[in-house]
This record gives C-alpha cells, sequence and structure tokens, in this order.
C-alpha cells in the first residue's frame, strides 16, 4: 500500500468514525446518562465489534450481501427495529441518578459488538472501506492495515463521543433538561435510519 493510498485510508476512516451515526449518538446519550466509566464496555464493544465485521467482510462476507440482496433486506429490517427500541430506551431513560431509572445501564460490551452487525452506517463504511482499499492480491496484508487503522479511528472517535457526552452530565442535572437531550438523542438515532431505508 503506498503512502498516497495509505493517508487516503486514514483519512476516510476518521471521518467515518468521527462523523454522527448511530455509535456516536448512543455513546454521547451513554456518556451523560451513565458517565464515561461506565459506558468503557459499551465503548470496547464497538471497537472490537466493528474490527470483526471488517474481518469477516474481508475475507468474503461482503460477497454474500452482494450476492444475496434478501440479506441486506433482513439486515436493513432488523437493524432498523433494534435502532428504534435503542432510541425509545434513550428518550424514556428517567434522568442522571433518578431513583425510578435503577433498572436502567449502559450497553454491555457484548451488546455493543454485536450492534455493529446491523449498525447500517458501519455496515456502509465496511463495505466502502474493503472496495476500496483491499486489493484481491494482497487481500491479507491490506485487511490488516485496514483493521489496524480503523480500530485507531473507532477507538478515538468512541472516547471523544463518550467523554462530551460525560461532560454535559454537569450541566444536564435538571430533570426537564435531560428529558430534552435523551429526546433530541433518541429523534437522532431515528434520523439515522432515515438514509438506510432509502438505499
Amino acid at each position: 500500500m503506498s503512502v498516497e493510498v495509505f493517508l487516503a485510508l486514514v483519512s476516510f476512516a476518521f471521518a467515518a468514525a468521527m462523523t454522527p451515526g448511530p455509535n456516536n449518538v448512543m455513546l454521547t446519550a451513554s456518556g451523560v446518562n451513565f458517565g464515561f466509566v461506565r459506558t468503557i464496555p459499551h465503548m470496547v464493544g464497538v471497537a472490537l465489534g466493528f474490527a470483526t465485521l471488517l474481518a469477516a467482510a474481508g475475507l468474503g462476507l461482503g460477497t454474500l450481501f452482494v450476492a444475496w440482496p434478501q440479506a441486506q433486506a433482513v439486515l436493513k429490517t432488523v437493524g432498523a427495529a433494534y435502532l428504534l427500541w435503542l432510541a425509545w430506551k434513550i428518550a424514556s431513560a428517567a434522568g442522571i441518578g433518578a431513583k425510578d431509572d435503577a433498572a436502567a445501564r449502559p450497553l454491555t460490551m457484548l451488546q455493543g459488538a454485536l450492534f455493529q452487525w446491523v449498525n447500517p452506517k458501519g455496515i456502509v463504511a465496511t463495505l466502502g472501506a474493503i472496495a476500496l482499499f483491499v486489493r484481491p492480491d494482497r487481500m491479507l496484508s491490506d485487511l490488516v492495515v485496514l483493521i489496524l487503522v480503523f480500530t485507531a479511528a473507532t477507538s478515538l472517535a468512541v472516547v471523544t463521543w463518550t467523554a462530551f457526552g460525560a461532560g454535559l452530565r454537569r450541566f444536564l442535572r435538571d430533570p426537564v433538561k435531560i428529558r430534552v437531550f435523551n429526546v433530541t438523542m433518541a429523534l437522532l438515532l431515528v434520523a439515522s435510519i432515515v438514509p438506510m431505508v432509502w438505499m
């Protein structure tokens, strides 16, 4: 991989990871509602899950989606349903330290990892990255570089968005403000479904 192609890959990976999307919306909301430390398993799950998705796509799973359009339809349906459920959970969260929200908890590492497999933004970024930066005659070496670059970009993104949410906690102690914030985050999460539905 030439220096120019590597720099293009870095730009692509950081743009895909840092821009708003389902992961970043959920991590910001989790940072606000649960704090940075309690969101760490969710953050680790996102990074590991996305790396696993990249590896699977690079080793042939991506061709399944091209060859079998029904698989894309199933993923769209499952992904949209799961995002709507998560949006409802965020919108109905009682707020920071609320006694009646004792059952609320951030996503686990496994939940964060599994979500990558139905995350529309992540799937599009994965298929695009494989098509653009993995050469058939250098598949394994290119795939390793791709996974390392995307893992670095994803790790920076999850830390940044969670820290942003955790930083907002002190400004959102008022129940009305936290309710407005949670509903706004839920609506942004629902809005992220729209491009997937029209793909």
